[in-house]
């Protein structure tokens, strides 16, 4: 990736294969937070914010909100474990995703969007449960399309 000059907030990003979104922070200043793979949540990752924005890197990828969506919910659905509709959820979309493996196949653009749709919902669960319970970079926002609202 070449260097990219910051632009509109929040913009999301691969960091050496984890997701990190750039945000605004209370004093206008661009703030970075990095999934954690241990909880879930997000580690302030301030310290990314100048290679990501400055210096680029084969080890950074720019996403859509939806890529940064799908990319952190499979690593949510890969490093963590629990019950619930949320973790529910994580393993109809395995179930989907090891059929198609199974079958030697891409997924078909039904299973695609099911998977997707899934995501983005669970996207909205974990981060309105991060919320609630302080989480500063939670935003279930960014899983709410438009049309949605």
């Amino acid at each position: 990736m070449t260097s990219r000059a910051p632009g509109a907030l929040p913009a999301f990003f691969n960091y050496y294969e984890t997701p990190v979104k750039l945000v605004a922070d209370e004093a206008g200043n661009i703030a970075g937070w990095r999934l954690s793979k241990e909880t879930g949540g997000w580690r302030r990752a301030d310290d990314v914010v100048r290679k990501i924005l400055f210096v680029g890197g084969d080890e950074i990828e720019e996403l859509t909100r939806e890529e940064f969506i799908g990319h952190t919910e499979q690593d949510r659905a890969r490093y963590l474990r629990g019950t619930g509709p949320i973790f529910a959820l994580y393993e109809t979309v395995d179930a989907i995703v090891e059929q198609a493996d199974r079958e030697r196949r891409q997924l078909t653009p039904t299973e695609g969007a099911l998977v997707d749709g899934i995501r983005r919902k669970t996207f909205v669960l974990f981060e309105t449960q991060l919320q609630e319970a302080g989480d500063p970079a939670a935003d279930p926002s960014l899983g709410i399309e438009e049309s949605d609202t």
